[in-house]
Parts: C-alpha cells; structure tokens; sequence
C-alpha cells in the first residue's frame, strides 16, 4: 500500500445530508467507514425524515468513501429502516456493489430473536387467536390446492392435461418397484409382531392356532394399508415436498408459469396419480409379507406346520375382507400425494424451507392417514364389512 492510500484508508468517516432541488434527500459519505468508536450516527438523518418535510426519496453518493465495512451497513440499515417506515423511496444506485448486495441479503432475512420477542409479549388470547387464524388460512389453503387438483383431474379425463407420460412413468418406478425392499422389510416385521403379541394371549387357552387369523386378518384389514402408506408419507411423500421445493427455489415453476404451462398438472398431476395407482399394489404385497411374518413366528416358535397354518389362514380370510384394506390404500396414497405436493408448493424460497417442507409433509401425511383410518374403519364397522 502507498502512503496516499494508507492515507486514504484513514481518513475520518462523514456523512453529509443534502436537500435536492428536487425534494430529494442525498447522504453523502466520504472517508474511511470502518468500525470505530467515532463513526457518524445516523441521527441526523433520521431526523430529517422523521421531520414535517420529509423527503420525497433517498439517494448516495459515495464518491469520496475510500473504505468500509459492516459499520456502513449498519449506518445503512437504520436509515433504510426508517425509509421504510415513512415509506420514502430509496435509490441505492450511488452506493457499491457490494454494498447493495450485503444490504438486501440482510434486509431479506428477518430478525428471528425479535420476533420471538415480540410474540412473548403478545398476550395469550391475541397468540390463540392468531394461532386459529393462521390454521383456518391453511385450512383454506389445502381446499383450494384440492379444487384445483379436481380441475386438474377433470382435464386429464377430458384428455386435455399438459405433462409427459415418461414422467408418469418415472414415478410409478419410483413409487412402486423402488419401495418395494423398505416395505418388504417393515411387512415382514409388522407380522411378526403380531404374532408374537397374539401368541402371548392365545397360548393361555391352548389356541395358539389363532394366530393364523390374528395375523391375516389384521394385515389385510388394517395393517397392510396402514403401514404402507405411512411407508410412503415417510419416503415418496417427503421426497415430492423437497423435489417441488427446490424447484420453487430454483423459480423453476416461475418459468413453467412464464411459458404458459399450468405447474400443478405438469408437476403435481403425474406424481398424485402414481401413488394413487400404485399404492393398492403395495398394500396387497404389504398383506402377503406381513402373512409370510406371522407364517414364519407360527412354523418355527409356535410348533404348527406351515400346511396348517397356511391352511388357518385361507379359511379365515375370504374376499371382503380384502376390500377395506384395498379402499383404504386409494385413499391414503391420494392423501400423502397431496400433503407432500401441497407442501413443495408451498415452500418459500430457501433451502431451509425446502427442509421444513419435507418435515411438513411427512407430519401432515401420517396425521391425515390415521384420522382417515379411523374414520374408515367407523364406516366399514356400520356397513358390516
């Protein structure tokens, strides 16, 4: 460094409030703007927008700064603040690049610890009553992105729905054939479980051959559909939140927008259809491995044959009993398409967003299968089936 610029770099920060002709205010800054004890407060400028002429809009001029750091910034930052609250335009064309730059990427990140603040001081009944709100506007939220859906459903049968059926294809490989080996793994264990549970109660009375139709009928009726479907909130449904999310981020459904193509039936249509075709698919191989599970605790730790206990198994399931296991998959693959979609949708335009999104729609998605199981199983009761 020469001697000019080292002189440079000290000379003392100052910051110039010029009224324009115009009704604008210019801050002219000269000097070197590092932290120190004596840099210029931004009172002055403060005041002057606060005062009864506040000005119209706010330029720069930077031409004497010679350096600076996060103390420019923080002068910056309040005098934006109040620019905000007086709503004045602010022209940040005289200031460095860098300077903008540093100045919006902090200005679009809002202060977390304040808020929290903030809301402690909020009284109970205003935090409830936001809380409901918020919810309500969610509510809301999932009613419309279900309408649309219906819509979207309406043009495909109408064979008017713009996405490509390679991708259909893709998601029902990824849906199906590659979640083949978790199910498979969980199945076989759900059934084992019940069996060990049903032998520790029917060993009492010497029917351990019951375990049989514990076990079969369970997996069928409720199991097989259940543990499937929360199989695939965890894994498919997680996967679409993040897969939209970084698109949204990436602002490549902006550009699908731009260039006229709807994104819910491009992006949303064909992975709601694969889960829902093929989720009735992995709720049958769910039941069969589960039965496998129960077969191989009843032939190896209960002393029954695999010829009777198979044979237990067949006279205690017939066909209707395969059908609300079946109809419920239908339902809850549409419901983990759904939340996980939605979510990906929703996210906002950050990669911890993308997270909370995944998060989002695993929760949703396994909150929503057990309520509607629990509605179903109500219903198929009444019905008899």
């Amino acid at each position: 460094m020469t001697s000019s610029s080292k002189v440079q770099a000290h000379e003392p920060a100052t910051a110039d409030v010029v009224r324009q002709a115009d009704g604008a205010l210019e801050i002219r800054f000269a000097g070197a703007w590092r932290l120190a004890p004596d840099l210029p407060s931004p009172d002055a400028v403060t005041s002057a927008l606060r005062g009864t002429a506040a000005p119209k809009a706010v330029r720069f001029d930077t031409e004497g700064l010679t350096a600076w750091d996060s103390g420019l910034l923080t002068f910056l930052d309040r005098v934006l603040d109040v620019c905000a609250e007086r709503d004045v335009t602010v022209d940040t064309s005289g200031l460095p690049k860098g300077v903008v730059r540093l100045v919006e990427l902090a200005r679009a990140v809002p202060s977390r610890t304040t808020d929290d603040k903030d809301k402690a001081k909020e009284p109970t009944l205003a935090r409830l009553g936001e809380g409901t709100l918020d919810h309500l506007g969610r509510a809301g939220e999932i009613v419309r992105f279900v309408g649309e859906l219906t819509v979207a459903l309406g043009r495909l049968f109408t064979g008017r729905a713009s996405f490509r059926p390679r991708d259909l294809g893709e998601f029902l490989t990824d849906c199906g054939p590659r979640a083949l080996p978790i199910v498979t793994l969980i199945s076989f264990l759900v059934g084992v479980i019940l069996a060990f549970v049903g032998a520790v109660q029917l060993e009492q009375f010497g029917a351990q051959i019951y375990v049989a139709d514990l076990v079969g009928l369970g997996m069928v009726r409720q199991m097989g559909a259940l543990m499937a479907a929360i199989i695939m909130a965890g894994r498919t449904g997680a996967a679409f939140a993040a897969q939209l999310g970084s698109m949204k981020v990436n602002e490549e459904i902006d550009a699908l927008r731009t260039m006229g193509i709807p994104p819910l039936e491009f992006l949303v249509l064909p992975r709601f259809l694969a889960l829902v075709i093929m989720m009735p698919l992995l709720c049958v191989y769910a039941d069969v491995f589960g039965i496998i599970g129960g077969l191989t605790i009843g032939v190896t730790m209960l002393g029954m044959s695999f010829t009777q206990y198979w044979n237990e198994t067949v006279a205690a399931i017939d066909l209707l009993d395969c059908v609300p296991g079946v109809v419920m998959s239908v339902f809850f693959g549409a419901l983990v398409a759904l939340f996980g979609c939605l979510r990906g949708m929703q996210s906002a335009g950050s990669s911890s967003a993308v997270g909370d999104a995944a998060t989002s729609a695993v929760v949703s998605g396994i909150v929503s299968i057990i309520v509607a199981d629990a509605v179903f199983t109500v219903i198929f009761d009444v019905l008899g089936i």
